[in-house]
């Protein structure tokens, strides 16, 4: 029988996002990517695994330099056959959307890619976890399986439409503390000065996002994405609730910021 050490193994910090990296691993491994690099985790290697601030002290650091976040924030450890996170710090650990969990709290991981956020009153701090999923029984398991089963759920976005939904997503992508989308103005300016040659303007602007909306609600059956779906004021509540669901699906990813100049 291995010994546990050998169940466990290093994740380089230049590996790329989880979102899109399906590292090796047996079902139900764990893989988790702080800034500096991260670590993939047998089912069965009896180990738990540390994260925070303070480098020497976790397995993956997440929020260096913030004092804010503890120096060991959290662990994620195996429990009753699933992946537990538990939140030993001072401050939240969110959750793709709005749920939080709070100080002292814990919750289950699910299988495939959730991207965590340690919530600081300075900004959010990203840790991604993938979790290798269960290769599907009969006609299509085999090698690779779990690979397919295991991949995000990705939207098709036109390149036109992934411009204007990064523009107008760029809070959530630079994990500002309670981010909201950018004003129609705002986009279009950017994208003017990105594109001076389009005559952006915030109609235009406003018209590709609305299609994309209404793609993703009939294609995808993405709840929440029309007026109908959501209670008067609707305010913001549509297009946070797309960005919600891009970042979820790793549709939008942070490396995608380049396509604004970053």
């Amino acid at each position: 029988m291995a010994s546990p050490v050998s169940k466990v193994s290093l994740l380089p910090r230049d590996i790329g996002s989880l979102s899109r990296t399906v590292p090796p691993g047996l079902p139900g491994t764990l893989h988790v990517l702080g800034a500096n690099g991260g670590m993939s985790v047998a089912p069965d290697a009896d180990f738990t695994l540390l994260f925070g601030r303070n480098e020497p002290d976790v397995h993956v650091c997440v929020g260096a330099g913030d004092t804010r976040v503890s120096r060991r924030q959290g662990l994620i450890v195996r429990e009753s056959s699933r992946w537990v996170l538990h939140n030993t710090g001072g401050v939240p650990i969110r959750f793709p959307g709005s749920r939080l969990v709070l100080g002292g709290d814990r919750a289950p991981l699910q299988a495939g890619f959730t991207p965590l956020f340690v919530v600081s009153p300075r900004r959010e701090h990203l840790l991604e976890v993938r979790i290798t999923a269960s290769a599907p029984a009969g006609p299509g398991s085999g090698p690779g399986a779990h690979e397919e089963e295991t991949r995000d759920e990705a939207r098709e976005l036109e390149p036109e439409e992934r411009l204007v939904l990064v523009c107008l997503a760029q809070r959530y992508l630079r994990l500002e503390p309670y981010p909201q989308p950018l004003a129609w103005a705002q986009v279009a300016f950017e994208l003017g000065e990105l594109q001076p040659e389009r005559q952006w303007s915030p109609k235009r602007a406003a018209h590709i996002v609305a299609k994309v909306r209404k793609r993703l609600s009939k294609e995808y059956g993405v709840p929440g994405l029309l007026e109908e779906e959501v209670p008067q004021p609707v305010g913001n509540t549509l297009n946070h609730n797309l960005i919600t669901d891009l970042l979820i699906t790793a549709t939008l990813v942070r490396s995608d910021l380049r396509l604004l100049g970053e």
